[in-house]
């Protein structure tokens, strides 16, 4: 068992304080992950970076949610899932999206099917994908620019999910009724 410090703005490595100050403007409070990462401030920062880059991305609502959570549970992040369980509902994403992914089963929309098992691709050949699954990821509509914003968004999620996993990460009491356990 690690005994990671769930730091606050008054524990935290001075680096840290003000991106701690940041995340409590983003979330409206203090995310667990983040008071975790604040122990190692480059580490918060970079996610910081990358989270604000994967909002940034040519993906709608639904896209960023099936990448994020594809990942998620492909990586089976105990925090994260709940986490962008409550974060989808905010973007207003449809329940039948989120427990589709939250439950790994394959998604009603074909073209969001695609990207999903594009991402999964991605995931485990880490990078290497085949030319089938490419040739599906274009026939879908998508283009280059979303093959590499998915590897922007894979590379948020190992800095959350890794931490998530090595530091325990309890979730948070905002997320705790999106509670998910692997299957």
């Amino acid at each position: 068992m690690n005994n990671f410090t769930l730091h606050t703005k008054d524990s935290a490595p001075e680096a840290a304080k003000p991106l701690l100050d940041n995340s409590q403007k983003a979330f409206g409070m203090l995310p667990n992950l983040h008071a975790v990462m604040a122990e190692a401030p480059t580490l918060l920062e970079g996610y910081q970076v990358l989270h604000e880059l994967a909002q940034k991305t040519s993906f709608n609502a639904d896209e960023l949610t099936v990448v994020w959570q594809t990942v998620n549970v492909e990586h089976a992040c105990h925090y994260c899932v709940p986490a962008h369980t409550g974060i989808a509902k905010n973007m207003k994403v449809s329940d039948e999206l989120i427990e589709q992914l939250r439950n790994d089963e394959a998604l009603s929309d074909d073209k969001l099917n695609t990207l999903k098992e594009t991402v999964l691709a991605v995931t485990r050949g880490r990078g290497n994908i085949d030319d089938a699954q490419l040739k599906a990821f274009y026939d879908a509509g998508y283009e280059q620019q979303q093959l590499l914003e998915i590897i922007l968004i894979l590379a948020q999620k190992v800095m959350s999910n890794y931490t998530n996993h090595v530091a325990e990460t309890p979730v948070d009491d905002a997320f705790k009724s999106f509670e998910w356990q692997p299957k």
